[in-house]
């Protein structure tokens, strides 16, 4: 069983279209269960980490068991996450990558099944720290002809998570 943990961004919240249109494809699948964050009145990210940890350690499970997902400063999150565990995967959505005012601006990730979307026209986070960190840690990035929140990208999001997460459920190296 999997459990994928949903982070959403910084003005996003767990009701958004995209952590919505996300915890659909984990509940098309069987042995995934999707945990929704709320971060929501926590703009800190280091408040907003802490509270994943916290989760994470409450709920008692092994991290090759976990994928996280997260937009934005969720995506950022669940890096965080991935740099400190192994977990089974992590997939990220214009993660706020490089940026001056985060705690640690480039996690090293723990191997693990990762995927990467960005948006060309990310004005919010730009691309380049982005694909410099994938380069430097060789993980796999799908840029879109998109901005900062993809919504023209999300049937490509869906399908590529959808892939992703059966190929997280395949991989028994537990």
């Amino acid at each position: 069983m999997l459990t994928v943990y949903l982070s959403h961004g910084l003005e996003s919240g767990p009701n958004a279209m995209k952590m919505q249109a996300l915890k659909g494809v984990i509940e098309t699948l069987d042995d995934c269960e999707a945990v929704v964050m709320d971060y929501r009145n926590m703009p800190d990210p280091a408040t907003r980490l802490e509270h994943l940890y916290a989760t994470l350690d409450a709920r008692s499970e092994p991290a090759t068991d976990w994928v996280m997902a997260g937009s934005s400063l969720g995506g950022w999150l669940s890096a965080m996450v991935c740099a400190r565990y192994k977990t089974r995967g992590c997939f990220m959505l214009a993660p706020a990558l490089g940026l001056p005012d985060y705690p640690q601006t480039s996690p090293t990730l723990q191997p693990c099944h990762t995927h990467i979307i960005h948006g060309w026209q990310d004005d919010i986070v730009p691309p380049g720290p982005v694909i410099d960190i994938a380069r430097q840690q060789h993980l796999p990035l799908r840029m879109v002809d998109d901005g900062h929140r993809l919504h023209a990208s999300m049937p490509t999001i869906l399908g590529d998570f959808d892939a992703f997460l059966k190929q997280c459920l395949s991989d028994d190296s537990r």
